[in-house]
């Protein structure tokens, strides 16, 4: 039975600086992402990670290699696939000066999100920012404000998450509560997610399939379970990501 691809990457490269002393950020990946499925991006600071993202989005553009979403070139049908895209990071800032409600109407009209108002106070219960409504982004912890780009993200209902480190930021005990409630919205509306972070443990609790990303090159993929079995050459679960992911980056 074919898959269903919802997310395609094609042997991309994407090099900053002179062609002869560059620094190679991604170094010929590919892979794919399945319907309704929450794939991990995990590797250490400057992995690559982000550069990937942005390709994707269609925000730089790579030196090779194809993106393909929903089957389209997205360098040739970005406007047509962005409709059913979207995005939040840890870096991604809202305007500072408009109020948590404000900059959800605003980019609400953006998405042409249908009963926008009646989205936005969903999401903004979900997230337990209904108090917040009124205040203006420059006035919210940093914890608030990721969570307040949460809600962005979540607007117009995307087909494909694209979601960058969106709670390095937070506290633990928050981070456990927005990864169960992603888990929850993920199932209900049968979105599809690439989620990256550098904590091993975001990863275990929201992904169904890891990509592990050092120094631009991807060094291994699988279930958590088969990395821990492969990587590491066990039979046991009892080993975690964090050992993987210490073992890639020390002999990678």
């Amino acid at each position: 039975m074919a898959k269903n691809l919802v997310l395609e990457v094609k042997n991309l490269r994407k090099s900053f600086g002179p062609a002869s002393a560059g620094f190679v950020a991604i170094d010929d990946i590919s892979f794919d992402l399945e319907e309704g499925q929450i794939l991990g991006f995990l590797g250490p600071n400057g992995a690559g990670k982000s550069t990937t993202i942005y390709c994707i989005l269609g925000l730089i553009k790579p030196d090779s290699g194809k993106v393909h979403i929903f089957d389209k070139d997205v360098t040739k049908f970005r406007s047509e696939i962005m409709v059913n895209v979207n995005y939040a990071s840890a870096d991604f800032h809202l305007p500072w000066n408009l109020t948590v409600w404000e900059n959800l109407l605003v980019y609400a009209k953006l998405y042409e999100v249908p009963d926008a108002k009646k989205r936005i106070n969903e999401l903004l219960q979900i997230f337990e920012m209904s108090n917040l409504r009124n205040k203006a982004i420059r006035d919210l912890s940093t914890g608030q404000r990721a969570r307040a780009s949460l809600c962005k993200a979540l607007l117009n209902k995307p087909k494909l998450l694209l979601l960058d480190e969106p709670m390095a930021s937070m506290d633990p005990d928050v981070v456990d509560k927005g990864i169960k409630l992603l888990k929850q919205i993920q199932k209900e509306e049968g979105m599809t997610v690439l989620y990256t972070s550098h904590n091993m443990w975001e990863i275990e609790e929201i992904a169904d399939k890891v990509i592990f990303i050092n120094h631009g090159k991807i060094t291994a993929s699988g279930t958590p379970l088969e990395l821990t079995q492969q990587v590491l050459d066990i039979e046991t679960g009892e080993a975690n990501l964090r050992d993987v992911f210490i073992h890639l980056t020390r002999t990678k």
